[in-house]
């Protein structure tokens, strides 16, 4: 019997079927997944309402999405669940790789210390979703979630969007500004639209099992080329919180995966990994390696996030990150564009910065996929090859793919961003890194919630807009300016170490650096706000 007990989210009979007649939302989410649940949280601190759609009443079934990197735990901090993840889930930043019977090579994936967020944790997606579920309870005012309602067609003109929607008391309408498809890999809005993928399917299958037991391994990811308990293929061992651990199993393209999901195929597989039978099967499930996506995010006013706009092989953990990173992304462009504070034009950058992003992912998988599942005599004696010279030899160290783990995209010479004028510290386009401040707080918990400028011991310029929030790291307190100014110390001289002193940084919305000067001038800021906002090139 699962752990997870799933209990039922309640449906309630929509206004509309009331007599209310036809609503227009700002914002219309389809999908409850992590992906549409963390941008409607997003929307809401961003002041804008939003209606989410879903065909279920409960959270997806099985683990599904597990590892979250770094970066996707800041994102959900900044939401108000980043906290309580880390405290259920399984927190580990080494990886070690094994060639049949020997390790070949270990990697800490976090080796410096001073920072909020662990570099992974491993935490069941119903878990992410009851928290999302239950964060999005704090804004009844802000987003309307309606289970067991399916959306049955989308239409657009030049200024809205019509939904139809289907439930259990019957068919109603609805209208929004825009509309976010979340709603996964096999997408309803994605046919409605007549919309598919471009891509490469692999013809190769891998077993998922999620198997409950007492153990004593540790909180690592171990990674088999050719194990000797599954000869020839490949293996992947993670630990998940609740005694749960995922075992992917390479089965072969030719695997029949309705047979290879039956208990009496699984188990045996499962005892030659672990040497006993004292475990429970807790969810199966068998998957296909693809690499596709949409060729554009943006559909006038429909746009696309997630597995809805592109999916990729698993290892590397690039799909659930990689959604999350999407609405970060998304959603302060949207809420500045509903609220009139910038143009139109600005959502359509999330097409050049999430295909971007998309295809680094996809790179990523299909590399990965390619070594570790070699197809040809070379790609094998290539893969064997490289194997041999790891254990000794950093160069091939780095030729080693078992998948290469979820990492924030850098956006540096894309449009928004202003090419920096200064030497040293954080490159335009990067996530900013965190750092340790005086009296146990956290740099980036002072960014995130609109355009922002951190100036490091140095003055920033007068005159900035009011919307632009003004950050300085000191540690004299009494240095700040007479405009109202956040002052930081950096007791530890980790923001220093990071930043560079005497930078002036301009971050989005996202936390993303969008300009790096060196004792800035008041044009110039302001020209970067300008340019990040869509407003100019």
């Amino acid at each position: 019997m699962p752990r997870y007990d799933y209990p039922p989210f309640p449906y309630r009979k929509p206004p509309e079927l009331s007599g209310s007649g036809t609503a227009r939302a700002p914002v219309v989410i389809v999908g409850a997944g992590p992906v549409g649940l963390a941008a409607a949280i997003d929307c809401a601190l961003r002041g804008v309402r939003c209606i989410v759609l879903d065909d279920n009443d409960v959270v997806s079934v099985g683990s599904r999405a597990i590892c979250w990197s770094k970066r996707t735990l800041e994102i959900f901090d900044r939401l108000g669940i980043g906290e309580r993840m880390v405290a259920k889930g399984v927190t580990w930043k080494v990886g070690r790789l094994f060639h049949r019977d020997r390790e070949v090579w270990n990697f800490d994936l976090l080796p410096e210390p001073g920072h909020k967020m662990p570099a992974f944790i491993n935490l069941q997606q119903y878990y992410v979703e009851q928290y999302l579920v239950e964060r999005a309870g704090d804004f009844p005012d802000m987003i309307d979630l309606r289970w067991k309602n399916r959306v049955v067609g989308v239409t657009q003109s030049d200024d809205v969007v019509s939904v139809t929607v289907e439930t259990p008391d019957g068919i109603y309408e609805l209208e929004a500004d825009w509309l976010i498809a979340c709603d996964g890999a096999r997408s309803p809005v994605r046919s409605m639209l007549g919309l598919d993928f471009a891509g490469r399917v692999f013809e190769e299958r891998f077993l998922i099992a999620d198997v409950e037991m007492k153990a004593d391994f540790p909180s690592e990811r171990w990674f088999w080329f050719e194990p000797p308990f599954h000869n020839g293929q490949s293996a992947l061992l993670h630990k998940q919180p609740d005694d749960i651990y995922r075992i992917d199993l390479q089965l072969g393209w030719d695997a029949d995966p309705d047979e290879e999901k039956k208990p009496e195929n699984v188990i045996p597989r499962i005892e030659k990994i672990i040497g006993h039978r004292n475990f429970e099967l807790d969810w199966v499930s068998v998957y296909t390696f693809q690499c596709r996506r949409l060729e554009r995010f943006v559909h006038d006013r429909v746009i696309f996030a997630g597995d809805s706009a592109h999916i990729v092989s698993p290892f590397g953990a690039r799909g659930g990150n990689g959604g999350i990173q999407d609405v970060d992304n998304l959603v302060w462009k949207l809420a500045l564009a509903v609220q009139g504070k910038a143009p139109e034009s600005l959502v359509a950058t999330y097409d050049e910065e999430r295909i971007h992003g998309a295809d680094e992912n996809i790179l990523n998988s299909s590399r990965a996929t390619s070594f570790m599942t070699p197809k040809t005599d070379i790609e094998r004696i290539f893969r064997d090859s490289v194997l041999e010279l790891a254990a000794g030899h950093e160069f091939a160290r780095r030729l080693v793919n078992s998948g290469r783990l979820s990492r924030p995209c850098s956006l540096a010479g894309l449009g928004l961003q202003t090419p920096a004028d200064s030497e040293g510290g954080v490159p335009v386009g990067d996530a900013m890194p965190d750092a340790p401040l005086a009296g146990g707080g956290w740099l980036l918990n002072h960014f995130g919630d609109g355009f922002a400028t951190l100036a490091i011991d140095t003055a920033l310029p007068k005159g900035l807009p009011s919307h632009v929030k003004r950050v300085l790291v000191t540690g004299d307190t009494g240095a700040a300016p007479r405009e109202a100014v956040t002052v930081l110390d950096d007791e530890t001289g980790a923001v220093r170490q990071r930043y560079g002193s005497g930078n002036i940084y301009l971050v989005r919305p996202d936390q993303h650096i969008a300009g790096r000067f060196s004792a800035a001038s008041i044009d110039a800021l302001v020209a970067a706000t300008e340019r990040a906002c869509g407003r100019s090139s």
